[in-house]
């Protein structure tokens, strides 16, 4: 029996066609809450630095992604909820066997030049992205979706048009995977997969994502970009959706400094900036329609540079996990940040959908006891007062990974005498070198990228292409390999976050929440999507 998915047609967010002249006159209501609208339809936003690229099959990170949503679109995008709906397609079917996805592709789907969006568009992305030319940092992912000889592609051992995906005709998109992968759906919301515009990119080469060359398929258009400024999109008339969409411009504005974005935002510049570290128990109570913390799907790490020509010291997991015994994640989450964020003593985030976190015996310990224990370790691995451990810590550019470090290195001083030079850098830079190895102890951040707890263990799979650790455990890898195929894999994700704890090439720290501050006449925005991807054509502003 052939196993069918058929997704609404429509979002929750609008159910009712209306044009998008009826939301410029500041009287029009709703269509479906009846809420007055306002007039002036904009909708700004800060981030702390600018995203390495906008193109699709290069972006790497969370920033990158929200305006990668809103210029392209995928087969499918994701509600308030969380739960997939139709983008580019309307539905799509499973083989019995599970290694062949097909999907139907609507037909009145079209590029910002009015060309149609067709199924052979996915097609040149996918190979594009995967390919060696492009390098894309986010390639491995493509093999992540088990997609036929993706890894072969990848490492450049056969040629691009040989990936298992392929135009049955216009609106017809086949998927062949290598193995089953029961949450392969819901990867297809991921940036990596959505379509480009051939032409465009091979007429303008890496200049296509300048708003005077880029033709996209998303609600809205790239107008402005001016790099560590600002970048603005409008909407998109050509996209098939258009007459449902709300918000006409979207500007993001990079702001370095939390504090001063705070102060912009109150000063009504700006309608959405997070809560700096420390200060939501404040502004919650001096805004509380405006400050907001939900969990999200992301979780707050320090990686150890385990290559071989990293400093000697941190080849020893003793003197890895006495670092980490000795961090007081609870001071972490309930002084320094204070934001309803919850300790990690686990990768994946505790809310991950269908994971039940482990019983890692440090979990259930008194911060005395850990100390107690790292001291232990860290003298039985020779180090101590008359030959004290030195570490490079290295962080990108914000002031509460600063806050952080700050609190870490002093922990780390009074338990076990360690001293730490801090050293912060621009994001680009950090990303780069992080990925080069050039790191004693980095931070790391990671928000999942579809809600399963692979999307988080799968990182420290040996050829994961964020596995900047470059940790190296076979075990862990056959466990990965194994739990792909599982009906249940709870058992293999267990013994992971078992390797976790005892070979420590990471230090879980907190698992986030989303803590910001949000216009009052901001709505629609997705709280209740643990991935907090939200899309401005399901937003609107009310009338003050």
């Amino acid at each position: 029996m052939t196993l069918k998915t058929k997704l609404l047609a429509t979002t929750s967010a609008f159910l009712i066609a209306s044009t998008g002249a009826l939301y410029a006159d500041g009287h029009a209501t709703h269509p479906e809450t009846g809420e007055t609208l306002a007039s002036d339809q904009t909708f700004t936003y800060r981030v702390g630095d600018e995203s390495p690229s906008i193109d699709p099959g290069l972006v790497e990170d969370t920033d990158g992604a929200d305006v990668v949503r809103d210029l392209f679109e995928g087969l499918y995008n994701q509600d308030a909820e969380g739960n997939l709906v139709p983008g580019v397609a309307l539905s799509h079917e499973a083989s019995d066997d599970g290694l062949v996805y097909t999907f139907t592709l609507r037909d009145n789907a079209k590029w910002s030049n009015g060309d149609p969006v067709t199924a052979g568009d996915f097609v040149y992305a996918w190979q594009r992205a995967a390919s060696p030319e492009l390098a894309s940092p986010y390639s491995w992912y493509v093999e992540l979706m088990s997609i036929e000889n993706g890894a072969a592609v990848i490492a450049g051992d056969i040629d691009p048009s040989e990936l298992g995906v392929t135009a049955v005709d216009d609106t017809t998109l086949e998927v062949r995977l290598s193995q089953p992968l029961p949450y392969f759906a819901q990867m297809v919301t991921h940036g990596t997969t959505f379509p480009v515009h051939q032409a465009t990119v091979e007429e303008y080469g890496s200049d296509w994502v300048l708003p005077e060359n880029m033709v996209s398929n998303g609600a809205y258009v790239l107008t402005e970009f001016v790099p560590q400024e600002k970048l603005v999109r409008e909407r998109n008339p050509m996209y098939w959706d258009n007459e449902n969409t709300i918000l006409d411009t979207v500007t993001k504005l990079v702001v370095l400094d939390e504090n001063v974005a705070l102060t912009r935002y109150l000063a009504g510049e700006m309608d959405r900036t997070i809560v700096p570290a420390g200060q939501f128990p404040r502004l919650s109570e001096e805004f509380p329609d405006q400050a907001v913390s939900v969990p999200r799907a992301c979780s707050y790490y320090y990686m150890f540079n385990l290559r071989d020509a990293a400093p000697e010291e941190l080849q020893n997991a003793d003197v890895r996990k006495a670092l980490s015994l000795a961090v007081d994640r609870d001071i972490i989450v309930e002084n320094v940040l204070a934001g309803g964020q919850e300790p990690a003593y686990t990768f994946t985030h505790w809310a991950t959908a269908g994971f039940e976190t482990p019983d890692i015996p440090m979990a259930s310990m008194t911060q005395a006891d850990r100390n107690a224990m790292a001291q232990e370790l860290l003298a039985g691995a020779g180090y101590g007062p008359d030959n004290p451990l030195s570490i490079d810590l290295v962080y990108n550019t914000n002031e509460s990974h600063k806050a952080v470090a700050i609190a870490i290195s002093q922990m780390w001083k009074q338990t076990l005498g360690v001293e730490t030079t801090l050293a912060n850098q621009e994001w680009q830079t950090f990303l780069e070198a992080r990925g080069n190895g050039d790191f004693d102890v980095a931070r790391g951040g990671w928000c999942a990228d579809y809600n399963e707890a692979s999307t988080f263990l799968d990182l420290m799979q040996s050829e994961s292409g964020y596995n900047d650790s470059k940790y190296v455990n076979a075990e862990v890898d056959g466990l990965l390999a194994e739990a792909k195929t599982s009906d249940n894999p709870q058992a293999n994700y267990d013994r992971v976050e078992e390797f976790i704890a005892q070979d420590t090439p990471i230090i879980p720290i907190y698992h986030y929440a989303s803590v910001y501050m949000y216009a009052e006449t901001l709505e629609g925005w997705p709280y209740e999507n643990f991935e907090q991807n939200w899309y401005s054509k399901d937003l609107y502003r009310i009338a003050e």
